[in-house]
């Protein structure tokens, strides 16, 4: 009777029982981060729309003027959170991190930074970090892609 308890503790803690387990756990944990992510989506489009109604209801002859860059990194927030969900479920649908698309959401952040940048605040050294970060990703993005390309 020892020897069937220590046969069947020994055929659970297999290598393949365990990583099954841990890509059960890994599913879990990505959904529960896909449904974060629609409640965050959700929320900034609201802060969008609630943002604009205002803009709207004051009506300055400005508005654009002022509040144009606002309203394009608020944009760009909502494209970003909607990036990272398809990243999420990307990842539900194959098991597998797709880099392109990584990479991809990254130079989404990194021009969001750039549109929404105040120039007047900036020292050539951020502009310099921002422009190495883009040239990076970009690089990045064509030797993914590139590869990428060479499997199918």
């Amino acid at each position: 009777m020892l020897k069937k308890i220590f046969r069947q503790i020994s055929r659970s803690s297999s290598d393949e029982n365990f990583l099954h387990f841990t890509e059960s756990v890994e599913v879990v944990i990505s959904k529960i981060l896909s449904l974060a992510m629609i409640w965050v989506i959700l929320l900034s489009v609201c802060d969008l729309l609630i943002f604009l109604a205002k803009e709207w209801a004051t009506h300055d002859d400005n508005l654009l003027k002022d509040t144009l860059f606002v309203i394009f990194g608020l944009f760009l927030n909502v494209l970003i959170a909607l990036e990272i969900l398809e990243n999420i479920t990307a990842y539900l649908k194959k098991h597998v991190i797709q880099v392109e698309l990584v990479i991809v959401t990254s130079l989404i952040a990194v021009s969001r930074k750039i549109i929404i940048l105040d120039l007047e605040k900036k020292t050539a050294a951020d502009l310099i970090g921002l422009a190495t970060a883009i040239f990076a990703l970009s690089i990045s993005y064509l030797i993914v892609r590139a590869t990428n390309r060479g499997k199918d």
